[in-house]
């Protein structure tokens, strides 16, 4: 088998667990279950045929209409799909098969979930976070980033935003940050260790300070408006996997 053939093979499985990464999007803020019932048009309810579960293409098909009521399908699901197979694909192209691949495919699916619900919702469900941050940890036992520099990713990156978090409070005495966000980013440094954690948190409190003052500058809202910032710490941590590490060693040469 050729190196073409298994990286198609990752896509195409990649696609179908995005449509799976869907219905945990659609379900998981409204505390449904992700495994039953079967999946159905959220406007009229029909169940949906397995032809109409294909990833992408069924989309495609049916032009973004359910084909019953034709109500809008929303693009969110071939774009979770689509962007699964790419993640599967490129994963498999770059890492080759091993437990790391497993590692960060398991983080990227996980990063998905949140980033969606987290921009739609405003929510990070511990069902998520909690049991990634002991994934993460139990990944760091037999591959990067190991088990110390992983141990250290947890409580600093839950600890360095419960301190943001209590210090905000402390001083407005109103809530600037929610504990899904400590969660999360304790879940991001279980994954990828200490120092990559540190990068993704200055890479995501960059780009929320700049689409916040992009939000001020247009007067599309005020000081006090809601930014949901694990949609950033997941931008973060994917730039923090993919490029961190070249990143991190030319600030340090700067130095």
């Amino acid at each position: 088998m050729t190196e073409p053939f298994w990286v198609i093979t990752a896509a195409m499985f990649g696609a179908i667990v995005g449509s799976f990464l869907n219905v945990c999007i659609y379900r998981l803020p409204r505390h449904a279950s992700i495994v039953w019932p079967a999946s159905a048009c959220p406007a009229c309810n029909r169940p949906l045929s397995w032809f109409e579960n294909v990833p992408v293409v069924s989309y495609v098909w049916l032009l973004g209409r359910c084909r019953t009521c034709r109500a809008a399908i929303s693009s969110r699901y071939p774009i979770v799909e689509a962007l699964t197979a790419g993640m599967f694909a490129l994963g498999w192209w770059y890492y080759g098969p091993g437990p790391l691949l497993v590692s960060r495919l398991a983080f990227g699916c996980a990063l998905i979930v949140l980033f969606a619900i987290d921009l739609e919702h405003h929510l990070l469900p511990n069902v998520i976070t909690l049991p990634g941050i002991v994934v993460g940890f139990g990944f760091s036992l037999f591959t990067e980033p190991g088990w110390f520099a992983s141990l250290l990713g947890i409580v600093l990156g839950g600890g360095v935003l419960f301190l943001v978090a209590e210090g905000y409070y402390w001083l407005r005495h109103e809530e600037g940050l929610g504990m899904g966000d400590v969660k999360m980013l304790a879940m991001i440094g279980a994954f990828v260790g200490w120092r990559l954690m540190l990068v993704t948190l200055m890479m995501a409190s960059f780009a929320g300070s700049l689409l916040g003052l992009a939000i001020l500058a247009t007067r599309r809202g005020g000081m006090k408006y809601a930014l949901p910032f694990g949609t950033f710490l997941a931008l973060g941590a994917a730039a923090a996997v993919t490029v961190g590490s070249s990143l991190l060693e030319w600030y340090l040469r700067l130095w």
